[in-house]
């Protein structure tokens, strides 16, 4: 026999926001990640484009969640600011796996490392001097020699 319905069958609007601020955080979440791995890709022009576009994106959806939500916009700035700093992290360790892998194909190719130039300086440079030392004792064999 089917049940008579109830009050809390219904939608509770308290149980609905919650709900419905963590999808829009989630959402906007998901857009900046992306956001970010595109600007990477792409450059300067497109990453500033994006800025201009998630700023734009941040003003609309920060109006309609003032309206309801006023605590979930501060947690989304601090969830904002955390993500830049992670960020600005993840890419200095990037940056070195690249210059790390950059290294070991420049190493592979038989390319010289910039303390093999060095040192191929300094040993230019000991060879030269040792010729001038030697020219010097030539010319002065030489003097020797006419007198």
């Amino acid at each position: 026999m089917p049940r008579p319905p109830r009050d809390d069958d219904a939608p509770n609007p308290a149980h609905e926001l919650p709900r419905m601020a963590r999808e829009s955080a989630q959402q906007i979440w998901l857009a900046g990640l992306g956001a970010f791995a595109k600007a990477q890709e792409e450059g300067g022009k497109v990453f500033e484009a994006l800025v201009r576009e998630g700023l734009a994106l941040q003003r609309k959806t920060q109006s309609a969640a003032e309206e309801h939500l006023g605590e979930a916009a501060q947690r989304m700035s601090h969830l904002a600011s955390d993500l830049g700093e992670r960020a600005a992290g993840q890419w200095d360790r990037l940056e070195g796996i690249f210059e790390q892998r950059v290294a070991k194909a420049l190493q592979r190719l038989g390319m010289p490392t910039a303390q093999d130039m060095q040192a191929l300086q300094e040993r230019v440079h000991a060879l030269e001097e040792e010729l001038r030392r030697l020219q010097g004792r030539r010319k002065a064999d030489a003097a020797d020699d006419e007198d």
